[in-house]
């Protein structure tokens, strides 16, 4: 067993973990937060994603210990029902689920790669979700998400 302590959507956690519990464990058993899934255990298939320090990451194959000094947000931190983040909300009104499986990793993607990159081509949209298994083929909806959530994001402005 070992101690960690972790920042997870802003709150501090202080935990004993099984040596070899990854973070996605610690996020799902002990934080009891659900919108990372559990889906193939290898980082494959986007399931699990979360934002270490704003990028997004594949918590499955994190080991728990690796988390600590780590900022850590889950779908749970990026928005709430009263007000959710403009990529949650996209989704929502695109209505982009079919079983819903993939959705914590194609918007946990979304909002890291338009934190980085607000005007994304469709090429680098793709690109970033390519990594995303979707088992339903509710792509079209998915890219649809995705582009009102570029048209809800405010645009950061760039230094000349």
């Amino acid at each position: 067993m070992r101690d960690i302590v972790v920042d997870v959507n802003g709150a501090r956690h202080a935990l004993t973990v099984d040596r070899s519990a990854t973070l996605l464990q610690v996020l799902r058993h002990d934080l009891h937060l659900n919108g990372p899934k559990y889906g193939c255990g290898l980082g494959q298939c986007g399931a699990c994603t979360v934002h270490v320090d704003g990028v997004a990451a594949r918590a499955c194959v994190i080991p728990a210990a690796q988390a600590q000094g780590r900022r850590i947000t889950t779908l749970e931190g990026l928005g709430d029902r009263a007000q959710p983040h403009p990529v949650q909300n996209a989704f929502i009104q695109a209505q982009a689920a079919q079983c819903g499986y993939c959705l914590n990793g194609m918007i946990m993607t979304t909002a890291a790669l338009l934190a980085r990159e607000p005007r994304p081509s469709a090429q680098a949209v793709r690109d970033a979700l390519a990594g995303n298994l979707c088992r339903c083929g509710t792509h079209v909806e998915i890219l649809a998400a995705v582009e009102r959530a570029v048209a809800a994001m405010p645009c950061k402005a760039t230094s000349a």
